[in-house]
């Protein structure tokens, strides 16, 4: 198992600055009403947040040494305009702050209108292996 500075070192490429886009077409799947959300046929908060968290990801999976990836751990997020269902969606990530482990990210959300999300989402570095082990030994109690 490699110890926390190895990784951190590892880590050197993983930078403020690091960005990522992600674009979509909302659909009926991604729906308030589908979600159980909403009762309304619009493009919902959680599919928005999952686009977000997409983008956060991919700002920084390229950079992350084999075998480490990132979990999503904390959200703070504001839904400002509805999007229909049928038109795109695009996310975007900027890593604005990196403090050991954990990553900061700003996170936008348009469709073709506007923005309609904003927010900060913290993202955890893990190792794969050890982390789907952890789950795997997690018992009922």
């Amino acid at each position: 198992m490699k110890n926390t500075k190895v990784v951190l070192d590892m880590m050197e490429n993983v930078k403020v600055g690091l960005k990522a886009k992600i674009e979509t077409v909302a659909e009926p799947k991604d729906s308030a009403v589908n979600y159980g959300s909403g009762g309304v046929d619009v493009y919902s908060t959680p599919a928005m947040v999952g686009l977000m968290e997409s983008a956060a990801k991919k700002a920084v999976d390229t950079f992350l040494p084999d075998g480490y990836t990132t979990v999503g751990i904390k959200l703070d997020i504001k839904h400002l305009a509805a999007t229909p269902i049928g038109m795109k969606v695009k996310a975007e990530a900027e890593l604005i702050e990196v403090d050991g482990r954990k990553l900061t990210f700003k996170v936008e959300a348009y469709d073709e209108a506007e923005k309609i999300g904003e927010g900060l989402h913290e993202r955890f570095v893990i190792d794969s292996e050890k982390f789907l082990s952890k789950l795997n030994n997690k018992t009922i109690k």
